[in-house]
């Protein structure tokens, strides 16, 4: 019995722990393909933040070392985020997907993060079926206390939350910004932001502040942020560099003591947090400076990057601004800066874990590749494409011919070796084989059949022995002078015919390797024509536009290379079947030459003359002085010296 109740026992905790990691590995949904855990670690071993954090929108940089593009949809429209349960899908935005670059900014709403603590959520991708209007909802990445969020995706700001304050102006943008584009400041240009609703103070108002900053120049006074009037009035000045918060109301103006300058040419986090009674500016995460003033009451327009009246603009560029109408804490301004920076603490901070293939999985590694070119070849400009096509027209050619000469060659080696079946049978009339001989097909007999016949055709070695057929039958009459023989001259004569038909045998055989040789030749060259327009443009279009970065001239110079791509794509098989078919022709050449030789030796061994007779002939035994001397009289005359019983012939 208590075998039995250990057993039972033990059942029941295996199916728990069973029961446990099938729950802890579940499947948010079978449409989705692929998962990546996501763990935001603000422990120790990640980065540390001891302060309350509370409903963050986390940042996810998404590149080919932490993520596998080909899971996901081309425009990344199926990418989805889960709780650590499999349960609760959470609100994310893409602000930028570049599937090409493998490249994408993704933010993710994590309600109440934990500081000191390890949360783990989802990653899905993978659902091909999915459509735009089935994204997710962008404007609910951020919380509702979130006033206004500018991503500067467009020349004119607008606003990524459900509030709408939309900008009425904005400046250029620069896509090489901290998180894909920004808006560049030059100093007269600013967002212009209208009053609203939602867009307003009332008196000691909670109330935050934040924006990336990178100034060029560090004038002597310059206004990043500028709200209200002046009954009430919230400004984020920067006095030779050094951040200073203004605030006024009708009892007076109040400002933060500046510290050291911020460095130029350096994205800055700034972010300014007030609650009733103190006001807090933070720099990179930690507080820089402090005022004890509240907000006052503020309506009307803001403006980002200038004053309200367009003047001491700051010269240089900004990124991800936003409005709160809460004090965040200072974990959670530390959390804004540290997962947004990019730097080793991000990653730290923000780590995804191995991908995980689900029903249908991903794309395989080849795969990955194939489709990294077709993304290559959409941005692809109309030169390339030139270039591009001209090579795949060599490539056509040239493979074909290639293809007809393989198939040529195989024909030829079977004809030839039909033929040297044939050849070595031959053994009193040279010209027996040649198929214009009327007797050839009593000659043949039953050793060949239509087949047999058909290879011959394609034989070069069939082509020379019936020219030297017809030289012969030409020569001695179709049969009726063959006694006569063949002189030296007219077998030296004959050569000449079967060498003129080894030129011949020559040009057909190496007939359109001349495209093989252009595809090898020419297709590098075109390919680098492509290339090189195509770069040249790209720098014309950089200079014109004056964007200096990795992803404006990534994906022209990339576009551009395939063209070489495609060149040698179609010069390296070339050269291949090119070797192989030459060396196939060569031998064949040197087949037919040594035909040649063999079959001029048996014209003179057949075909002799009279006195060329004479001289093989064998000679009966001669035994008597009388029969030597007649013998000597008939020298030169094989008939008369047969008859006289002198000599017998072969």
């Amino acid at each position: 019995m208590k075998t039995t109740s250990f057993i039972r026992t033990a059942l029941l905790i295996a199916t728990a722990i069973l029961a446990i990691q099938t729950n802890s590995h579940a499947w948010w949904s079978k449409e989705w393909t692929a998962r990546r855990p996501i763990t935001i670690d603000t422990t120790k071993t990640g980065f540390e933040i001891t302060d309350p954090v509370g409903t963050a929108t986390v940042l996810l940089r998404l590149h080919q070392g932490n993520f596998d593009f080909s899971t996901a949809k081309e425009d990344g429209t199926d990418i989805r985020f889960v709780t650590e349960d499999d349960k609760t899908p959470l609100d994310s935005r893409i602000e930028k997907w570049d599937a090409l670059m493998n490249e994408g900014f993704v933010w993710v709403k994590i309600p109440d993060l934990k500081p000191g603590a390890q949360t783990k959520i989802w990653l899905y991708s993978g659902n091909t079926e999915i459509t735009a209007d089935q994204a997710a909802d962008p404007l609910a990445v951020y919380d509702e206390d979130t006033i206004v969020a500018y991503n500067f995706t467009a020349a004119t700001p607008k606003d990524a939350t459900k509030n709408a304050n939309n900008a009425t102006s904005g400046g250029t943008l620069s896509e090489g910004a901290l998180i894909g584009p920004g808006m560049r400041l030059l100093g007269n240009t600013a967002a212009k932001i209208p009053g609203s609703a939602t867009l307003r103070a009332d008196v000691g108002q909670p109330f935050t502040f934040t924006a990336w900053l990178k100034q060029s120049t560090l004038d002597e006074r310059g206004v990043l942020f500028d709200w209200g009037d002046d009954s009430g009035r919230l400004q984020v000045v920067f006095q030779a560099g050094a951040p200073v918060v203004v605030i006024t109301s009708a009892s007076g103006t109040s400002k933060s003591t500046p510290a050291d300058p911020i460095a130029p040419n350096v994205w800055s986090h700034i972010a300014v947090v007030s609650d009733s009674s103190t006001t807090r500016l933070y720099v990179n995460g930690k507080e820089y400076s402090s005022l004890a003033a509240g907000l006052p009451a503020i309506v009307g327009d803001a403006t980002l990057g200038s004053d309200a009246d367009g003047k001491n603009g700051l010269v240089g560029e900004v990124d991800e601004f936003s409005l709160s109408k809460t004090a965040r804490p200072t974990g959670w301004v530390q959390l804004a800066y540290t997962g947004q920076a990019g730097n080793d603490a991000s990653s730290k901070l923000i780590a995804l874990g191995e991908g995980e293939g689900g029903e249908g999985g991903g794309h395989s590694g080849a795969m990955e590749h194939v489709m990294l070119f077709g993304d290559i070849a959409k941005n692809m400009m109309f030169d390339g494409w030139i270039a591009v096509g001209v090579c795949v027209i060599m490539m056509a050619a040239g493979w074909t011919v290639a293809a007809m000469k393989f198939i040529s060659l195989g024909k030829i080696k079977k004809g030839n070796a039909e033929f040297q079946r044939l050849w070595k049978d031959v053994a009193t009339d040279l010209t027996s084989m040649d198929l214009d001989n009327p007797e050839s097909s009593k000659t043949f007999g039953g050793k060949i059949g239509k087949k047999g016949l058909t290879l011959l055709a394609d034989s070069p070695l069939y082509h020379i022995y019936h020219v030297g057929s017809e030289e012969i039958r030409h020569r001695l009459g179709f049969g009726k002078n063959k006694g006569q023989g063949l002189s030296a001259r007219s077998i030296q004569a004959i050569r000449a015919s079967l060498d003129a038909a080894l030129v011949h045998e020559q040009h057909r055989l190496g007939n359109g390797l001349v495209y093989l040789t252009t595809s090898i030749a020419g297709g590098p060259y075109v390919g680098l024509l492509g290339t090189v327009v195509g770069v040249m443009i790209t720098f014309a279009i950089i200079a014109k536009s004056g964007e200096v970065d990795v992803n404006s001239i990534a994906p022209g110079i990339a576009s551009a290379l395939l063209a070489t791509t495609v060149g040698l794509l179609v010069a390296i098989p070339a050269l291949f079947m090119y070797s192989f078919l030459n060396g196939s022709i060569k031998n064949t050449i040197s087949a037919i030459q040594v035909f040649i030789d063999e079959f001029v030796a048996k014209v003179a061994e057949f075909y002799p003359t009279p006195g060329d007779s004479y001289l093989t002939v064998p000679i009966r035994q001669i035994r008597t002085p009388e029969e030597a001397a007649r013998y000597e009289e008939t020298k030169g005359d094989e008939a008369a010296a047969i008859m006289d019983g002198l000599i017998k012939h072969k």
